[in-house]
């Protein structure tokens, strides 16, 4: 009888044991802050069904909003998704934790090109997600004339037929190429130097969108375009009347990451997830619906002849020239596109 009794008093604790392990793993939780639509749901669905931690994904519209959030703090993340300036400026100021590379065995598939750049030279805070150029788009069935670059795309005759991103510091880095400056070279002066430039550019386009500049190009509001080299990969997947073409003055290459905030209450769900998303059949999936340039080498592996040989998701890349941290010079940035865009719209 006491046998009996102590066997259904252990059969009890266990019970109660697992209800509270299960409890806890169900409660368990990963707040993701990222652009918009660029984590596959699958993706997510797939990570959730695996380990029980449920994903809540957050959204920002530029860099810049993820980085001001931060720095005011009292947002909850456990992984972002900062560009590689951005990526920079946190690090400066403490807001990254250092990633314990042991829990994330499936970094070894990613191209050596594409990690221990400037933003991060010893990869100590972030992981690299996708790769991609800022470019033009050209409608080929509408625009006959040769287009290289920035000289050639901005011009009378094509007034109301441009759609660029709605990022102000791209559109600035492109008018400083254009005269022969760096795109990191953000000065007064040098803003100065392109704001007459920017002022006859800003005329001339349509439609400014960040988060689907390939839509009014598909619906054939637009005839070219500025667009991130993702959706120009998508573009030419619709249409082959597309193509994409590589500034002939200095295109802007950039390099999205994954990253753990300082403060994140869930590091270890956000590791998971880090290493979750670095499985070559999973980065596959990621670039199965955001055609970018994948860093994972295993990954590309597994993409089919078509998708490596898209020329927007896989453009022949000189020196990554990536945008660095130029600190407060990004409000200067700010205050002169919004004037210029005040001034374009009367």
């Amino acid at each position: 009888m006491l046998f009996f009794r102590f066997g259904l008093f252990l059969r009890v604790i266990l019970a109660f044991a697992f209800a509270i392990a299960a409890t806890t793993r169900a409660a368990e939780s990963l707040n993701l802050f990222a652009w918009s639509e660029y984590v596959p749901q699958k993706v997510i669905e797939g990570f959730t069904r695996e380990t029980g931690i449920k994903v809540h994904y957050a959204t920002y519209a530029s860099g810049e909003q993820m980085l001001s959030k931060l720095l005011a703090g009292g947002a909850a993340y456990d992984l972002i998704q900062p560009p590689d300036y951005i990526a920079e400026a946190l690090i400066k100021n403490k807001l990254l934790r250092p990633l314990d590379r042991a829990k994330l065995p499936n970094f070894r598939h990613l191209a050596p090109e594409f990690v221990a750049l400037p933003h991060d030279p010893a990869s100590a805070y972030t992981v690299p997600y996708m790769i991609g150029t800022v470019g033009i788009v050209v409608n080929t069935e509408r625009v006959k004339e040769p287009i290289r670059g920035y000289r050639d795309l901005f011009q009378k005759k094509y007034a109301n037929r441009i759609v660029v991103v709605n990022d102000n510091r791209e559109i600035v880095s492109w008018a400083l190429v254009t005269l022969g400056l760096s795109q990191n070279n953000i000065t007064r002066e040098t803003l100065a130097k392109v704001r007459p430039l920017i002022a006859e550019w800003l005329k001339l386009v349509k439609v400014f969108d960040s988060d689907s500049p390939k839509t009014p190009l598909l619906n054939g509001d637009v005839d070219l375009g500025v667009v991130w080299s993702g959706e120009a990969a998508k573009l030419i997947n619709e249409n082959k009347k597309f193509t994409y073409v590589l500034p002939a003055e200095g295109y802007h290459p950039f390099v999205d990451l994954l990253a753990i905030p300082a403060t994140a209450k869930n590091p270890a769900a956000a590791h998971r997830f880090l290493d979750y998303v670095l499985r070559p059949e999973v980065s596959k999936l990621i670039s199965d619906e955001f055609p970018y340039t994948n860093p994972n080498l295993a990954a590309r592996k597994l993409l089919s002849p078509e998708q490596l040989g898209n020329p927007a998701s896989y453009p022949v890349l000189g020196r990554l020239d990536t945008f660095r941290d130029i600190g407060k010079a990004a409000a200067e940035i700010d205050k002169l596109m919004t004037d210029l865009k005040t001034a374009a719209a009367k």
